[in-house]
């Protein structure tokens, strides 16, 4: 749930949050790319290429369209409520940050008091989407994941620790637990180790892009691990949860959950990234720094890898 939020177009060339001289009012269909902004859309992107995925593999085959459908779109109201609420409490660092500048609480197209009424509106209607559409359990991990992002992560952990990421990758991991709840209205440990796939791989994913942006971070006092710790030591904590990362994504097979299709893909993803996140480590280690470090490739592998990685849990039930 850490990746970049999604700027607001300005309409006819104004800046967001201008008001429309003709009538007073902030436009229409400016609002509206605001408050679909404030969810976040590119994050709950991925979080939906985690969770559907899981569905084929807890179902064995093609789980019910319509609870395919009612489990993303409760994903969706979920997440995106959490991201509301989230850059309702950060928008005081966000006006300072170049990366958050132009977010619609920040610009003043959308006010706080709208933008907190709007992240619990999203929280409440989840849940009971959730609860009375699919089932209870995946409501209540539904809540929590939005609880853990809110309360854990932006208002306890990001300013005070650079485990902020680690732990903080908690609420991103949910959307896994919740695929398989959805199907089957239990857990199990399929279901957990992906959880903890992803969980490895939130801080090697985000440390790039904050190893990249770190002059933000610095800015405005949030303590990510490349702002207090040299890249050398942000790439060895990266090349250590990746090694990690792989060997927990490569246990389904010897636990009966996957076949030899979703190992193969998890062999050749893992093994690609380990050579971008040990071309990172030789990098920082030379004293690289700017350009020369291309950080950024093994963050937009990241998303690549875990893309490709899920898909392959979604075909190997047809293919055993």
């Amino acid at each position: 749930m850490s990746l970049s939020g999604v700027c607001v177009t300005a309409v006819e060339s104004r800046p967001a949050g201008v008001l429309d001289r003709s009538t007073g009012k902030r436009p229409f269909g400016a609002r509206v790319k605001a408050f679909v902004a404030l969810t976040k859309p590119r994050i709950i992107e991925l979080l939906l290429i985690t969770t559907v995925p899981v569905m084929f593999l807890a179902e064995q085959g093609v789980p019910d369209l319509w609870l395919v459908l009612a489990t993303c779109l409760g994903g969706y109201l979920s997440a995106g409520g959490a991201n509301a609420l989230n850059m309702y409490i950060d928008r005081d660092i966000d006006a300072l940050m170049d990366r958050t500048s132009q977010r619609p609480l920040v610009t003043g197209m959308v006010s706080p008091r709208e933008g907190l009424v709007f992240g619990l509106t999203l929280a409440v209607v989840s849940t009971l989407w959730f609860g009375l559409l699919v089932n209870w359990l995946s409501a209540w991990l539904s809540l929590g994941a939005l609880l853990f992002y809110v309360v854990v992560y932006t208002m306890i952990l990001k300013r005070r620790t650079a485990q902020n990421i680690v732990w903080g990758g908690i609420a991103g991991c949910m959307p896994v637990l919740i695929g398989w709840s959805s199907v089957t209205n239990s857990l199990s440990w399929a279901a957990v180790i992906l959880f903890l796939v992803i969980f490895f791989w939130t801080p090697p994913h985000y440390w790039p892009l904050s190893m990249k942006v770190k002059e933000d971070y610095a800015r405005v006092g949030v303590p990510m691990l490349p702002v207090i710790a040299s890249n050398k030591v942000v790439a060895r904590q990266i090349v250590l949860y990746s090694w990690v990362m792989v060997a927990v994504s490569l246990l389904l097979m010897p636990l009966g959950y996957t076949g030899w299709f979703y190992t193969s893909v998890a062999l050749a993803t893992g093994g690609w990234w380990l050579w971008e996140a040990h071309g990172l480590q030789n990098r920082a280690k030379a004293g690289e720094t700017g350009g020369k470090l291309k950080e950024m490739r093994l963050f937009h592998w990241s998303i690549t890898y875990v893309s490709l990685l899920f898909v392959a849990v979604a075909v190997d039930p047809f293919l055993r």
